[in-house]
């Protein structure tokens, strides 16, 4: 065993792979500017649909996409529709008339059970 030697590569990670043969995807550089003035740039795929704002990697602040000509875009700001909540929900299936008759229904129960002595977790 002492006569032979292993032989291999250094420590680390090293490919042994070329970039032979491998054709790079198209891509776009899409410049953003922050509040206090700091641009970058971020590449996307030449497909991709740009977005409006991006997150600074250095900064962590908002940038918003600039133009080829270094003017910010503006953007579109669309109809930010409300969050439907349980009431609004309820109301799209009962009138406020059917729902005080069930409420008024579901109390007289509530009291009969608890005048005829029964437990309400019964």
């Amino acid at each position: 065993m002492a006569d032979r030697t292993l032989r291999g590569m250094r420590l680390g990670s090293q490919s042994m792979q070329s970039e032979e043969g491998v054709e790079f995807a198209d891509r776009q550089r899409a410049r953003y500017r922050t509040e206090d003035g700091e641009t970058f740039d971020v590449i996307f795929s030449a497909d991709a649909e740009l977005p409006d704002t991006w997150e600074s990697p250095k900064s962590g602040r908002e940038g918003v996409l600039l133009a080829p000509d270094g003017t910010p875009i503006d953007i579109a700001v669309g109809e930010i529709k409300a969050a439907r909540t349980h009431w609004d929900m309820l109301l799209e299936r009962r009138t406020r008339d059917e729902l005080e008759e069930l409420l008024q229904e579901r109390l007289e129960l509530l009291r009969a059970r608890r005048g005829g002595g029964e437990r309400l977790g019964a």
